[in-house]
C-alpha cells in the first residue's frame, strides 16, 4: 500500500524530543485495515518513508485516533525542514 499527502511538521517536546507529521484523517482507515497484517508492538506500523530525495525506514505511531509519521534527523538536515515547515510525505506500509 502506498498514500502520499501533504502536512506541517510539528515537534513532540519530551524525554526523547522528535519531529513528526500527523497522517490526514482520509488515510487513516486504509492504514488501520493494514495495521491488521504488518502491526507490531504498541501498535506500531512498519513503513518506508519518502521525503523529498531521502528514503528511511520507520514505524508510524497511534496517536489519538491517527497516526505520526517520525521524520528522521538526517532527512530533515537533508530537505531542510524545520518545524512548521510544509511537505510532501509518501508512505510504503
Amino acid at each position: 500500500m502506498e498514500i502520499e499527502f501533504d502536512a506541517v511538521v510539528v515537534f513532540w517536546r519530551g524525554p526523547a524530543p522528535w519531529h513528526f507529521v500527523r497522517v490526514p484523517e482520509e488515510h487513516v482507515p486504509a492504514i488501520a485495515d493494514a495495521a491488521a497484517h504488518v502491526s507490531y508492538g504498541w501498535g506500531m506500523i512498519p513503513a518506508t518513508v519518502v521525503l523529498g530525495a531521502s528514503t528511511w525506514s520507520t514505524s508510524l505511531w497511534p496517536k489519538d485516533g491517527g497516526y505520526l509519521v517520525p521524520l528522521k534527523t538526517a532527512a530533515r538536515r537533508a530537505e531542510g525542514v524545520e518545524v512548521d515547515s510544509a511537505v510532501t510525505v509518501r508512505l510504503r506500509i
